[in-house]
């Protein structure tokens, strides 16, 4: 048995080292690859794309996982090699109902629409790229449609992210989330607006990397292991565990768009570098599930990032690397304007009250498009009314209205967006438990000091890479399953104390 078990490595690390290789390509997409490849690259990523889902489908590996079985059981559920059997037979019952030429036209159609955004944006043409997430929509549907059975299409879409989830167990803890949230943003929002202006001056892009480089180091990102580099849109991706990279974007006019995608990447990464590495090149080598994902970068952007403590260490460092802007002005003024609550137009730079608002409309025209609700060309008028509704403010354009998030014209539509508000949730429900371990955490944070939550982060969710499913982990490490009520009670501490609620 343990003969076939290393001879099943042997074949999945082969393609883990296929994906490894789509992933390098695509990193350089997104960063430094000239407009002219774009043609080239969608094929070469397509045919990388069906390589890997030929050998991973491949009757051998279901031979493997069934004669696995008897061994698989005679191990202790929660043992390494017992796990890896089960994520693969998981992932195999997945991949083996979507034939490989659909994966290769979805990774071909992926590249080629991403380079059409990058010029559409910027532009304000969503004409242009009406076309390519008209047919984005349709292959979502065709993917959702390889899996019968389903309650609602968007269930198998969003169960590639968050495995278990579905949109029946999404809407209500959406709904239940929000009924809180609507009350506070609507209390803050009626206060005159915090004055966010030191945040707006001209900070050079060199000592901003500078500043952010010196914050995530100290967080425990090792630059031995990684690397980071600009982009359209921020990313963390990773090619070995010794090898995983960020990617960010700056503005000269605006400190905090650098900086806080600096820190929410380095979550991801974070995680991704404390996986253990006996996972290397396996379907254990990575998260849990998009939530938990996301769990870390929020709890490293905002929990820690843009606390008070943090800040009362920072802060002083800040002002010395940008004497000229921040000198004079005060901290309190600066740890308001970072936690500035407002109805605003983009979700990646929206605060921490107001940002689930965002996902929530993006997961509801999810489904309505799925569902066949609405039609592509009538989102950007739809997108406009909701937003007023929501936000009582109209975007100006499609470039800060529909056109804003990669997501749909990168990849699929459904799926996408739930994990980030899971993963706001669970933030603050892993830190309570990191707190509770450990209530030294807080004033460390206020010396500049991160090792003790990056060690118990490390130990009780990192080194286990996707080795449980989230609801499995959720429980190990806080003891009851997902609840809001740590993540309310986060948002009422903090925001009640910046706006006397």
């Amino acid at each position: 048995m343990e003969s076939k078990l290393q001879e099943l490595k042997t074949h999945l690390m082969e393609i883990n080292d296929l994906g490894s290789a789509a992933s390098i390509l695509h990193w350089d997409q997104t960063t430094y690859m000239p407009p002219g490849g774009a043609a080239a690259r969608g094929r070469q990523l397509a045919t990388l794309s069906r390589l890997a889902h030929e050998k991973f489908t491949d009757p051998k590996i279901g031979k493997f996982l069934d004669d696995l079985q008897p061994y698989e059981e005679s191990l202790p559920y929660d043992s390494d090699d017992a796990s890896l059997i089960r994520a693969t037979r998981r992932g195999y019952e997945k991949a083996t109902k979507v034939p490989p030429s659909f994966m290769a036209e979805i990774q071909n159609h992926a590249a080629e629409s991403y380079q059409v955004w990058t010029k559409a944006r910027p532009e304000n043409d969503f004409s242009a790229v009406q076309p390519y997430l008209e047919k984005n929509l349709d292959l979502s549907r065709q993917l959702a449609d390889f899996f019968p059975g389903y309650e609602h299409i968007a269930d198998p879409l969003i169960d590639f992210s968050d495995e278990g989830m579905k949109a029946s167990t999404v809407r209500p803890l959406f709904a239940e989330l929000r009924e809180q949230l609507v009350p506070i943003m609507q209390t803050i929002t009626a206060q005159p607006t915090a004055d966010d202006s030191c945040l707006h001056q001209t900070f050079p892009e060199a000592q901003q990397l500078e500043f952010a480089d010196d914050v995530i180091k100290r967080f425990g990102y090792d630059f031995e292991r990684g690397r980071r580099d600009k982009t359209h849109h921020p990313f963390m991706t990773k090619f070995s565990i010794g090898d995983v990279r960020i990617t960010i974007r700056t503005k000269e006019d605006d400190l905090s768009e650098g900086l806080f995608s600096m820190t929410h990447e380095a979550g991801h990464a974070l995680y991704e570098q404390g996986t253990c590495t006996d996972y290397e090149g396996l379907p254990l080598d990575g998260g849990a599930s998009s939530g938990v994902h996301e769990s870390q970068s929020r709890l490293w952007e905002n929990v820690v990032g843009r606390s008070r403590g943090f800040w009362n260490f920072f802060y002083p460092k800040l002002q010395s690397t940008f004497p000229d802007q921040l000198g004079d002005v005060p901290i309190d003024t600066f740890y308001r304007a970072i936690n500035k609550v407002e109805r605003s137009l983009i979700r990646t730079d929206a605060d921490e009250v107001t940002y689930n608002l965002h996902v929530m409309l993006r997961f509801d025209f999810e489904l309505d498009l799925l569902e066949g609700k609405l039609a592509v060309k009538d989102l950007p008028e739809a997108w406009r009314e909701r937003f007023q509704a929501d936000f009582g403010i109209v975007p100006p354009d499609d470039r800060d209205g529909v056109l804003q998030d990669v997501h749909w014209y990168a990849g699929g539509i459904g799926g996408g967006f739930q994990g980030y508000t899971l993963g706001n949730i669970l933030g603050a429900q892993f830190f309570a438990a990191a707190l509770e371990a450990h209530p030294e955490i807080t004033s460390e944070i206020e010396a500049g000091q991160f090792g003790t939550l990056h060690d118990w982060l490390k130990e009780n969710i990192y080194q286990h890479g996707s080795k449980y499913t989230a609801p499995e982990l959720i429980e190990r490490v806080t003891g009851g399953p997902l609840r809001i009520e740590p993540y309310i009670h986060y948002l009422r501490s903090k925001y009640g104390t910046l706006y006397s609620l």
